[in-house]
């Protein structure tokens, strides 16, 4: 059965909802019915296709069967057929109350047949300052729209 997204935030808080259940299949449903869907992790290597994501996500649960990310200071541009969001994580692994990271992603989102998909996901470490700055100088509080 196929899962139709009505909106990019619904893709992306069930990418973040099956990363927390260590869930491959409902981690895969969100991915765009694309051959270049791209994945780059914060070790920089970028994944490209839906075998290379699934089989290094398949990976990363096997040795960190749980995870917890908790998203902030998003921002978003929003278009008709083309959403893209960057957002801060925040990671939690296992028990541990000391999070890793931050690090900023850039999530990529695609409207088609099916509804929303993602169609990058990109997360790189962050320099501290960047999270610790809660002013939110330069932030964009809302979506804004692509054009």
């Amino acid at each position: 059965m196929i899962v139709v997204f009505a909106t990019p935030e619904d893709v992306e808080t069930a990418f973040y909802e099956a990363i927390a259940r260590a869930d491959l299949v409902a981690l895969m449903s969100v991915w765009a019915d694309d051959e270049e869907i791209v994945c780059i992790h914060p070790t920089g290597q970028r994944l490209t296709g839906a075998e290379a994501i699934r089989n290094s996500w398949r990976g990363i649960f096997a040795n960190n069967p749980r995870l917890m990310v908790r998203l902030s200071r998003g921002v978003r541009w929003n278009g008709m057929l083309l959403s893209v969001h960057n957002v801060v994580e925040t990671l939690y692994i296992g028990e541990e109350r000391k999070p890793q990271g931050p690090m900023l992603a850039t999530n990529v989102f695609q409207r088609g047949a099916s509804g929303w998909r993602l169609l990058a996901h990109h997360s790189s470490s962050a320099a501290d300052r960047d999270v610790a700055d809660s002013s939110g100088a330069g932030e964009r509080s809302g979506p804004r729209t692509l054009h």
